[in-house]
């Protein structure tokens, strides 16, 4: 019997690898004007050859197909409200959420209306999908067989869906509106003002954090990742540079999952040459460089969102109110099919300024009154989106000109893009930015929508967004912070990122004698130290001195460790795990009292904010050292030192009393869960790839933990996914690396093999070697 569950399982084990793809030899598919050629490197990154663009996406189709079927059929359904199809009843907000924003009818629509060379390359795209579904052999991938269903043939349209699953939580600042809603109910106003300004501080000191979530503002929304804004690219003029040329470099940091949300590849064809991060799912380069021009993205944090009170009109069913009188709904009924359960009908209600959230519980009881509705208007969800007839410019650009004008095409999400050519560099805030006619509290509360006084009247005209071609000082940089120049009057956004990250690209990059290089960016990249520490430490560590106090041997040892830390969140380093575990437990103290259970919506690694507070010249932040719930008056120092003493504790207990092993590698590890068996117990031991890393929030080299666990464990779940640096002198040696592997089958020895490359700094060029096997794709028939 032992003998034959063995063989079962060694032939179930091979059953399930005859779902990796085939990567050598030829196969005839229909639809294919010419044959195409298909290297891929020992990595699986591919090289697609083809005579005609038309083949070049259909072939990319093909491979997408091949590598990350299971994410992109994923996609497609999360964004169009279809999840529920496949996980039953536990998907259901999710479904609901994505039914009321309407992202599948608005994919069909926007598609109608793209110019012919985009639909056609999005035709192309399907088609090549297709042809793998309709082809492929063996076993289907994993998830498929674990769900018990089979992946629907691939529309043209179903590529824009992976555009709004990606805007969604990148556009933050209906849920910004909400939690300070919520807080606005707990706090005080001047102790809401002096946690949240209203107004973002003067351009570039703007020292307040992303929340990590707002789960307990808005509801449970567990399949979308709650991911606080970072990201970094910069750009330096070839007189900065050694070659001459302008060099580029870019990290968007995003969840860390297997597989990730890039796929690297090189697609060669007569008319276009591309190189660079592809999205599984669409046909066009999302990050990366053509044969003239190199670009890279960060989030803006554009207030494109806004919260709508709406009032319903009495004694008229179905009318709301406006300036104008009551107006009826615009209503339709969504069918949502349900695994293993009766379909559920969702009615969505939409007023003029957007659809009724609050319909399917999001803000209502954080924000609204009882006789109230919430509506989302978000300038996204207007008509006409032309991003992808933006991308598919992009990739086309001959020169940095053309490159820029692409980008007046750009709408959604709002990105900060810095390109080069050979001769200019550039920077530009890209996309829809709405124009109000008044802006009650900054744009950060709801409004009301039945005076009108809130209205939008039109979007920021696209030479008013902050934008610099060819600067004196040949750098421009950008890290999720303040980007409006001085002076500039138009409303932007209302929060951006601590400026930690973006100083510290320009500390790097402002040696007037050096000329840089391709290994400097990449180092750069992975630079660890931590500009937060650096600028609280030295004002912390004399508010411990208390003569007083009973010092353990452990606490003065690790005191001691912090006086001589070179601030670098390295992984072999127990100054890291001593700094963040003291400011986790910080700002419990700090902040958690008075904020109860939205803090865990609130708090993220808001260092800034600490310091802001503690040691800045309003003395009314000096307020949040006191505990409310005790009778005595308790000063900042009292709090710093206790909370010193409660991380030492709490970390001799989980690691033993010698601080100097309580090394950052020890608890910072990203997991790298699989996407789907995360959530399945041994399957995410056997499919998770956990690593140890360094970094941390505020360091270049992304390393974000889990704030929610801290103090406790430190978790990293947020970081660079994918790595480019250019040279402009030459394009085909750029570097790339993604957090994870090019396949998303566990199966495959391309899961996860970059992931050492990607932690140790390393990079790999696009160079169409046949390492990892060469394909022909030939047209079948006559």
């Amino acid at each position: 019997m032992l003998l034959l569950l063995l063989l079962a399982g060694a032939g179930g084990f091979l059953w399930l690898r005859t779902s990796l793809p085939q990567t050598a030899g030829e196969v005839s598919l229909p639809g294919l004007q010419a044959s195409v050629e298909i290297r891929r490197d020992r990595y699986g990154v591919p090289t697609i050859r083809a005579e005609s663009e038309h083949d070049a996406y259909f072939a990319l189709g093909f491979v997408h197909a091949q590598d990350r079927l299971f994410q992109m059929d994923f996609t497609r359904r999360l964004a169009a409200g279809r999840l529920s199809e496949v996980l039953g009843e536990r998907a259901l907000d999710t479904d609901r959420l994505m039914r009321v924003l309407g992202f599948d009818a608005r994919a069909k629509a926007d598609y109608e209306a793209l110019p012919e060379p985009v639909r056609a390359a999005l035709g192309a795209y399907a088609a090549g999908v297709n042809a793998f579904l309709a082809t492929r052999r063996g076993a289907w991938p994993p998830e498929f067989l674990a769900l018990r269903y089979r992946p629907e043939p691939w529309q043209p349209s179903d590529s824009l869906l992976w555009g709004w699953a990606m805007t969604l939580p990148l556009s933050s600042n209906w849920t910004d509106e909400a939690l300070r809603a919520a807080l606005a109910r707990k706090l005080s106003p001047a102790a809401l003002e002096s946690l949240w300004p209203t107004q973002p501080p003067p351009v570039g000191s703007a020292d307040l954090g992303t929340p990590a979530s707002w789960q307990a503002a808005m509801g449970d929304l567990s399949p979308l990742p709650a991911m606080p804004g970072a990201s970094n690219n910069w750009v330096l003029a070839g007189k900065h540079s050694a070659s001459g040329e302008p060099l580029l470099a870019n990290d968007p940091h995003l969840d860390l999952s297997l597989p990730g949300y890039w796929y690297l590849v090189r697609i060669e064809t007569p008319t276009l040459q591309v190189a660079g991060a592809s999205a599984p799912s669409v046909p066009f380069l999302i990050l990366g460089h053509n044969a003239k021009v190199a670009w890279g993205f960060t989030t803006t944090m554009a207030d494109n969102q806004d919260l709508f009170l709406e009032k319903p009109a009495a004694g008229a069913p179905g009318f709301y109110l406006t300036p104008d009188g009551p107006k009826p709904f615009v209503t339709r009924d969504e069918v949502i099919k349900v695994r293993g359960e009766p379909d559920q009908i969702l009615t969505v209600r939409e007023t003029r300024h957007g659809p009724i959230i609050s319909d399917i519980g999001r803000a209502k009881a954080a924000i609204a009154e009882p006789d109230e509705m919430v509506a989302l208007g978000w300038a996204c969800l207007a008509p006409g989106a032309q991003t992808p007839e933006a991308f598919w410019a992009m990739n086309h650009a001959s020169d940095a000109a053309a490159f820029r004008a692409a980008l007046d095409r750009f709408d959604c999400p709002v990105q900060n893009i810095v390109y080069a050519d050979q001769d200019h560099i550039g920077f530009m805030a890209a996309g829809r930015v709405p124009v109000r006619k008044r802006l009650d509290h900054f744009s950060q509360l709801p409004v009301e929508g039945w005076t009108g006084d809130n209205d939008w009247t039109g979007l920021l005209p696209r030479n008013e967004l902050p934008q610099s071609v060819d600067p004196v000082d040949g750098l421009l940089a950008t890290a999720n912070n303040d980007v409006r120049p001085p002076g500039y009057a138009p409303h932007l956004a209302a929060r951006f990122d601590s400026p930690y990250r973006v100083n510290r690209i320009r500390e790097l990059l402002s040696d007037p004698g050096r000329l840089y290089t391709p290994d400097d960016m990449t180092a750069i990249q992975m630079d660890m130290l931590s500009p937060a520490a650096r600028a609280l430490l030295p004002k912390l560590l004399p508010m411990l001195e208390d003569p007083g106090a009973n010092r353990s041997i452990a606490t003065l040892a690790a005191r001691n460790l912090l006086s001589s830390w070179d601030y670098r969140m390295a992984p072999d380093l127990a100054q890291p795990t001593i700094f963040s575990a003291w400011m986790a437990i910080l700002s419990q103290k700090l902040f958690k009292d008075e904020l109860g259970d939205l803090y865990s919506s609130w708090a993220w690694w808001n260092m800034a904010t600490i310091d802001r507070l503690l040691f800045g010249p309003d003395p009314a932040g000096r307020q949040w050292c006191d505990d409310p719930v005790t009778p005595a008056v308790e000063g900042c120092e009292g709090v710093v030192r206790s909370s010193f003493a409660e991380a030492i504790d709490l970390l001799a207990k989980r690691f033993g009393d010698k601080p100097a092993e309580w090394r950052w590698g020890r608890t910072h590890i990203a997991p790298f869960g699989h996407m789907l068996f995360r959530y399945v117990p041994v399957l995410s031991d056997l499919t998770g790839r956990p690593m140890v890393t360094g970094g941390a929030d505020d360091t270049l080299d992304r390393g974000s933990p889990d704030m929610r666990r801290a103090p406790e464990a430190f978790p990293h779940l947020h970081g660079a996914g994918f790595r480019g640096v250019y040279d402009l002198a030459d394009l085909d040696a750029a570097r790339f690396v993604i957090a994870g592997g090019q396949s998303g089958n566990p199966l495959s020895p391309n899961y996860g093999d970059l992931l050492p490359l990607w932690r140790d700094g390393g990079t790999l060029s696009i160079v169409g070697d046949d390492a990892g096997g060469r394909l022909i794709l030939k047209p079948a028939g006559p």
